[in-house]
């Protein structure tokens, strides 16, 4: 992680792309690699799946510094080592949770920077659910999960132009889920964690 923020650091130094103008849209695609995994109200589960997403972006300029920015993209969460147990004979085993979600931010977006290369988001998502299941037994969990996932995103990043209105993305950017994963949960609330490496392509029109 250290490596990547020095790499995103030295990147933006050497930027050299005029800031956006008022009222102009940018768009693209980005897809990362996800650190997925859950918390309750007092820990944080240590065992993360590794997954990815691909999200389609909008960037839509009020100034040069702030702008209302909007995905819609493939979101892969869950956590490793979960346990399942059998309602039956209360025997409990190790699994692997898989839930993938339809996820969309609309966030604020701030341009920092001499050139406004680097930006800050922050804002709410909406998460529609797609497919759980867990990897023991293969077993379809979608009845046992809330169809929604709401929370709060927060990126940073750096744009780096590399041709005429067309430029590069890198980003650092994290969810946390404040409803609570399953329908019927007698315990402690239990929240989506994701983090995301991502990289992608903007074009400005």
């Amino acid at each position: 992680m250290k490596k990547l923020l020095t790499l995103l650091l030295c990147a933006g130094l050497g930027v050299t792309s005029q800031a956006q103008e008022k009222n102009s849209l940018e768009l693209g695609i980005h897809v990362g690699y996800n650190l997925a995994t859950v918390s309750t109200s007092n820990q944080t589960n240590s065992n993360y799946r590794n997954g990815f997403n691909v999200a389609a972006v909008g960037d839509y300029f009020f100034s040069d510094r702030w702008s209302i920015k909007a995905k819609i993209g493939y979101d892969q969460k869950g956590w490793d080592s979960g346990y399942l147990t059998n309602l039956d004979n209360g025997q409990s085993f190790t699994t692997d949770y898989h839930i993938n979600y339809l996820t969309i931010p609309v966030m604020a977006n701030w341009h920092f920077g001499k050139k406004r290369n680097w930006y800050l988001n922050f804002g709410p998502y909406f998460g529609i659910l797609l497919n759980a299941s867990e990897t023991k037994f293969n077993t379809d969990l979608k009845n046992f999960i809330h169809n929604r996932d709401i929370g709060i995103d927060l990126g940073i990043g750096v744009k780096l132009p590399v041709a005429n209105k067309v430029k590069v993305l890198l980003e650092l950017d994290g969810q946390s889920g404040l409803t609570d994963v399953f329908k019927q949960n007698q315990g402690y609330q239990i929240r989506t964690v994701r983090s995301g490496i991502n990289a992608g392509l903007l074009f400005s029109l």
